[in-house]
This record gives structure tokens, sequence and C-alpha cells, in this order.
């Protein structure tokens, strides 16, 4: 996995797209620490890789909880 860095031209945000992955710190008590990006906004809308449990998570919460960003998303476009 690769890391993408990059605040979005905004210090402390990160450049969070539609399909890319984020590892977390924690793991999810099913045991995975690969989350898919469904949703971006002020909160942003995750689907646990290895169960498919979906959350919704405030933006500022997730900007911490994030150990890596990989994926190429959509480009930045939202359907």
């Amino acid at each position: 996995m690769t890391s993408r860095g990059g605040t979005n031209g905004r210090p402390g945000v990160a450049d969070l797209r539609v399909g890319d992955v984020v590892r977390l710190k924690k793991a999810h008590p099913c045991g995975g620490f690969l989350w898919l990006v469904n949703r971006v906004g002020g909160d942003i809308g995750l689907r646990c890789e290895t169960c498919g449990h979906y959350v919704m998570i405030p933006r500022f919460r997730l900007e911490r909880r994030i150990r890596e960003i990989s994926g190429d998303g959509a480009d930045g476009r939202v359907t």
C-alpha cells in the first residue's frame, strides 16, 4: 500500500475520496483494519473490508484515527 499525503489545500484536512481505502490505528471488532470510503463530506461513510459493516464518522474524528490512505479513489468525482 502506498500513502497519499495531501491536505486538500487546508491544513489538518485529509484528502479523502470515494473509493479510497484507509487503514485505521485500531482494529474493528471483527479484526479488520481496512475501510473503504463510500461517502465524503462533514461525515465520512466507511465500509469495513473484512465484515462489510457500514459506519458514519465525523471527519474530525476520523482524521485522528487514520494511519494510512491508499487507492486512487474516483479522481475527486462523487457520483
